[in-house]
């Protein structure tokens, strides 16, 4: 009886031991763009025309990043009762390799941008995020230079 007591002892310890087996797997670098980030300005340049927007007075712009998916929404601050009336949304998939970031729009609330895939450069410093590219869409006639200043949320 001593013996299957000492058996069934030796067993259990054997069995409760943490296995230090060499699990070399690789670590998924952390995407630093996931997260919600407030855009502060933006500029875009069109031929001749440059137009600087500052997304800190009289509207907020959100975008939010998930491990495969983007959205924005932006509206005014005066609830849409003056003329500076102002609302926008959209969402869709998205790549990045290194700090070329692609967004394809799926979903726009100007329906004539769904479809579309737009590239940026990216670069994060501490909390803040600039995208630099170009928006193309032939139909509608718009080929500029948009750049994004946003800061992240926590």
């Amino acid at each position: 009886m001593k013996i299957r007591t000492l058996f069934f002892l030796f067993a259990c310890t054997l069995f409760s031991c943490e296995s230090k087996q060499n699990t070399d797997k690789s670590v998924s670098p952390v995407n630093p763009m996931i997260g919600t980030w407030e855009l502060v300005s933006g500029t875009t340049i069109q031929g001749k025309d440059t137009t600087f927007t500052d997304y800190t007075k009289t509207r907020k712009f959100l975008k939010i990043i998930n491990g495969s998916h983007f959205s924005f929404v932006g509206h005014d601050l005066n609830k849409g009762k003056d003329s500076l009336k102002f609302y926008t949304s959209g969402a869709g998939t998205y790549t990045l390799t290194d700090s070329s970031y692609t967004e394809h729009l799926q979903f726009c609330d100007d329906r004539e941008w769904e479809g579309n895939d737009f590239s940026f450069q990216v670069q994060i410093q501490n909390d803040s995020l600039t995208q630099t590219g170009i928006e193309k869409i032939e139909k509608l006639g718009v080929n500029r230079l948009n750049i994004e200043r946003y800061v992240k949320l926590k």
